[in-house]
């Protein structure tokens, strides 16, 4: 009798589907290609450049437009505004249980997440929510704010990390969102060495196991895989690159990218290689 594939199982095994054939399927095809990237005409808005960059090598894609990228999923689920289960339901068998819609972004932004209020860390369920991934008061401080937003007229509270772009990762107990513009977040204390993370909470854990970190170098944290080829030439300025990215294949692709374009990038993964990521690992010791 065959197992029934768990929720999990299901995304992880979608997150290989090309994007390149979820976007022919959906009748959108590239102006030009190479070994590594295709480029397309944005899927969400009209324009006569093509703006939107699908990695080959990573199975991501990014729209240069606005500052938005993802894994084939989040692709499926922001053009047909479906539901993550609808999207695994047409990755795996093909067949369009919804009707394809176009939307541009700025129809999302209307309807997203609106910032409130930022303010020092200090609400008791965000509090122990960090302590709880391992990480102490101090030092999610260090990084993080107490952020109260709207979205779909409720209001919101959860741990902020802001981006470049002045956007936030939005983390608490019951959710994970972010506010537009999405981007990476670069932390610099005027170091010729960088620490690189995927997510906060994974820089959080390093500067939570080492207190020197912080003071002793650079800090660079994706918040997406979507931004690793956006910072190639950013991360290029250093003399030594540290990679803390996670145990799966999308973070492998990630790390096999990095290093190809920079001798300087050491991969750290060993050190965690029997967790998922930085954080599991740290959460792990502390038990």
């Amino acid at each position: 009798m065959k197992r029934k594939k768990t929720f999990r199982t299901r995304c992880e095994t979608a997150r290989d589907f090309s994007i390149e054939k979820a976007l022919a399927k959906l009748g959108h095809f590239p102006t030009r290609t190479s070994e590594k990237e295709a480029w397309f005409l944005s899927p969400f808005r009209s324009e006569t450049q093509a703006s939107f960059k699908v990695s080959k090598t990573l199975n991501r894609w990014y729209d240069h437009g606005e500052g938005k990228g993802g894994n084939v999923i989040d692709l499926v689920c922001l053009l047909n505004r479906s539901t993550v289960r609808e999207a695994l339901d047409w990755l795996e068998n093909g067949q369009i249980s919804f009707s394809f819609r176009q939307h541009l972004f700025n129809e999302f932004e209307e309807e997203g997440i609106k910032i409130r209020d930022v303010k020092v860390l200090g609400h008791n369920a965000l509090l122990e929510y960090v302590e709880k991934r391992g990480i102490s008061i101090m030092t999610a401080r260090i990084l993080c704010k107490e952020v109260h937003y709207r979205f779909k007229d409720k209001m919101y509270f959860a741990i902020g990390l802001q981006n470049d772009s002045h956007g936030w990762e939005l983390r608490n107990k019951y959710c994970k969102n972010s506010s537009s513009p999405k981007d990476y977040t670069h932390i610099k204390n005027g170091k010729n060495s960088l620490i690189l993370a995927e997510g906060m909470f994974d820089m959080l854990s390093l500067l939570e196991r080492d207190k020197r970190l912080r003071n002793e170098n650079d800090l660079l944290i994706l918040n997406s895989l979507a931004f690793v080829e956006k910072v190639i030439e950013l991360i290029d300025g250093y003399e030594s690159i540290a990679l803390y990215l996670d145990n799966d294949k999308a973070g492998k692709r990630a790390v096999e990218l990095l290093m190809e374009q920079s001798p300087k990038c050491r991969d750290m993964s060993n050190l965690y290689k029997d967790f998922k990521d930085v954080n599991a690992w740290c959460t792990a010791k502390k038990l």
